[in-house]
């Protein structure tokens, strides 16, 4: 038997439909991380009135959580069927979030327009890290935060993720991440410079016990060694120089 493509997007699309359902297994585990990663980010930033957008977020779990916190949210995925399916689970729930098909990579945005950018389960999947962070800080106003997790690149992160999520427990699809993809946290350091992002705290995002129905449940962890979370921000506009000055 052919191994299954790594990095395989499709997995969005093709359980768009049932997405909202609450009867596939992977994507209930999904849905369980948005609290804990919630539990950590309400802690960086406050949410009401601010402008957001939910970069990569397929069929609109994290979108939800923020709009119902108060923020004005933008969702956008390359995964066409999952972007219909969050944009009318939205209006089913009476919430306000404009939804938009596009990449990271190039986002339909004019610069300088969002208050933050909330990015999960996604910069391990990218094809271009450094493009998407170039985007996420022009899209970022001046003082801007951009919120994200991502997996660490080791040999405990891939048993976890590979071996025990999508081939044991089946947590997640066969095929849904590709290893080599994974990022260490000081290569996303050193991305998030150059980007122009100035890197805050981190912490780590695990199980943390089991539900009535037997899922996992997370939240934020000590260690970093699988997932983390972290935040990087915009520098603010530098003041203006006074007449006469000379500079």
């Amino acid at each position: 038997m052919s191994a299954a493509p790594r990095n395989d997007l499709k997995i969005y699309d093709d359980v768009a439909a049932r997405w909202w359902s609450d009867d596939i297994r992977w994507v209930r585990t999904l849905r369980n991380m948005v609290p804990g990663r919630m539990k950590w980010f309400d802690q960086q930033t406050d949410w009401p009135g601010r402008s957001v957008l939910d970069l990569g977020c397929a069929g609109g779990f994290m979108a939800e959580a923020l709009a119902r916190r108060g923020a004005s949210v933008t969702g956008i995925d390359p995964a066409t069927d999952a972007i219909a399916a969050a944009r009318s689970h939205a209006a089913s729930e009476g919430l306000s979030i404009r939804y938009d098909t596009g990449v990271g990579e190039d986002l339909p945005y004019p610069g300088a327009c969002f208050d933050r950018v909330v990015c999960v389960d996604v910069l391990e999947h990218v094809q271009d890290l450094a493009q998407v962070l170039a985007e996420v800080t022009r899209v970022l106003k001046p003082g801007g935060l951009f919120l994200f997790d991502t997996i660490n690149r080791n040999p405990l992160a891939r048993l976890a993720t590979i071996t025990l999520a999508e081939d044991v427990l089946r947590l997640l699809p066969r095929g849904t991440h590709d290893p080599a993809l994974f990022i260490t946290p000081a290569e996303l350091r050193a991305a998030l410079l150059t980007a122009g992002l100035t890197p805050g705290p981190t912490t780590g995002l695990g199980p943390r016990g089991l539900n009535r129905r037997g899922d996992l449940t997370f939240g934020p962890l000590p260690l970093r060694t699988v997932i983390y979370m972290g935040t990087a921000r915009k520098a603010a506009k530098p003041p203006p120089t006074a007449p006469g000055s000379g500079l």
